[in-house]
């Protein structure tokens, strides 16, 4: 029996009105139009852009007006418009980073937008604690998505 800590995946679930094409677009192409900068970013209200390189070992990262840059994640599998896999390593401190794994799946008229964030036991220092963390940061990341959405 093996004694390594297993941390539970934070999932979450949310559904927006409107079709899978759009959803996926929203969340990839025009994040800077949704995602909460002031609170949930390296540099905060100066970001102008995020980046997100679609593809398989693309990067997502903020861009200041100054240039700056501001690594977010890596894109391990990159599967338009239904599965995102992410090397979610927003704050460069951790050398292991998480996998965020996001699907976005039709439900009648509208997208069902699952996100699970796992892999914490990598995390050097306090694994449960920022997995508690994210846990509530992603029901803010996505009400802002799912409000833009509306």
């Amino acid at each position: 029996m093996s004694d390594a800590l297993v941390i539970e995946a934070v999932r979450k679930t949310i559904t927006v009105e409107c079709v899978v094409e759009e959803a996926f677009r929203v969340f990839t192409k025009d994040a800077i139009s949704w995602w909460p900068l002031d609170s949930h970013s390296i540099h905060g209200d100066e970001v102008k852009e995020i980046v997100f390189e679609e593809r398989e070992g693309g990067e997502i990262y903020e861009v200041t007006a100054d240039g700056r840059r501001g690594h977010w994640a890596s894109v391990l599998e990159f599967e338009p418009p239904n599965r995102i896999v992410l090397a979610w390593n927003i704050l460069e401190r951790e050398s292991s980073p998480t996998e965020v794994e996001i699907r976005f799946t039709l439900d009648g008229n509208a997208t069902r937008v699952d996100l699970e964030h796992r892999g914490w036991e990598a995390v050097e220092e306090d694994g449960e604690a920022k997995r508690d963390n994210y846990d509530s940061g992603w029901d803010h990341v996505l009400g802002f998505y799912e409000r833009r959405l509306r």
